[in-house]
């Protein structure tokens, strides 16, 4: 049986993919993968996502108390052996407006028939003093991105997880001195020693809190506070930030689907969003429980409804004139 969606062919064409690497997408990816249809996981860290933050997992079904990483690998490995590819980079953008569907990453342009959307709920929104202001003009959330741009610079991480330090890896290899701005009595490790930590332009500022970013046409500084409140202003020409909230990530979306005042992707019971052949998995739909077996349980079902829809495009057709509750793919 054919496609009902043709593709072109290319070294980076595939017929899903799938941005996210956690419950939802690992998930996702397994179920189709194992329907034979090429798959690739794009996610930015294996180790960025909440599943990752949890020390102890004792009520997944059918595994052992383990830590959240140590899951998230058993998913990542079966995903994979059933043939799924993993890349771990940034997506910076989307355009679904035609066919194929593509995907833009900082590793290059990767296109398909289906997009499924995985990339849960620890985005936020600029809130120190500074943050929004500076965007752009010092202030980065990606240093695969814009850390090219900081040689010969002093720069500052802000954000004590895994994802932080590799991310200050990637800047101290361009700027003079890399400043780790930790509220935190230790940094995490992970089983391999961070070499990050014994770079001797890196500076790891531990028990401190971020207060401000101040500059004038760009970023010129930050001001932080030790742990008896004591404030100090720390010249830097850079700020990357890592700190996590509980707002779904959707910005490289830029508006090319429906998306909730709270920024939560909508879709169907099909996990089908306002666009054909583009679904949604996890926390980045929002629901009041949250819990890794019903971001896995999403994502069977919209690797299910995203093979249903490369095989059967008219099966998959919702009508978003209507309410949610009378669409079924």
């Amino acid at each position: 049986m054919e496609f009902s969606v043709e593709l072109p062919e290319g070294e980076n064409r595939y017929d899903v993919i799938i941005v996210g690497g956690g419950p939802a997408g690992l998930t996702a990816a397994q179920y189709t993968a194992r329907a034979k249809l090429k798959t690739i996981v794009l996610d930015k860290s294996s180790l960025s996502g909440a599943l990752a933050y949890t020390g102890r997992i004792e009520n997944y079904p059918g595994v052992k108390p383990m830590s959240g990483v140590e899951l998230l690998n058993i998913l990542n490995e079966q995903a994979i052996d059933f043939g799924a590819e993993y890349v771990q980079t940034q997506v910076v953008g989307i355009d679904i407006t035609g066919e194929p569907k593509k995907v833009f990453t900082m590793k290059g342009e990767y296109t398909a028939g289906a997009i499924i959307i995985a990339t849960g709920s620890m985005g936020r929104r600029p809130t120190l003093k500074g943050e929004e202001d500076f965007l752009g003009k010092g202030v980065s959330y990606c240093a695969s991105c814009d850390a090219a741009f900081f040689g010969g610079k002093i720069a500052a991480i802000v954000g004590s997880s895994m994802e932080a330090l590799e991310e200050a890896d990637v800047v101290a290899k361009y700027a003079k001195k890399v400043y780790i701005i930790s509220p935190y009595k230790k940094l995490p490790r992970s089983k391999q020693p961070e070499p990050v930590i014994e770079n001797q332009k890196v500076e790891v500022l531990y028990e401190t809190h971020m207060k401000a970013i101040y500059g004038d046409e760009v970023v010129k500084g930050i001001t932080v506070a030790d742990s008896s409140g004591k404030e100090n202003n720390i010249a830097v020409d850079g700020v990357f930030m890592y700190l996590h909230g509980t707002r779904p990530i959707t910005d490289f979306l830029q508006g090319s689907i429906d998306i909730t005042e709270d920024g939560c992707i909508e879709v169907d019971r099909g996990m089908q969003t306002s666009i054909d052949g583009v679904f949604a998995a996890g926390d980045v739909t929002c629901k009041k429980v949250r819990q890794a077996i019903i971001s896995a349980a999403e994502g069977c079902i919209a690797a299910l409804s995203a093979e249903r829809y490369l095989y059967h495009r008219k099966g998959t057709v919702s009508d978003w004139r209507h309410d949610t509750s009378e669409r079924m793919p």
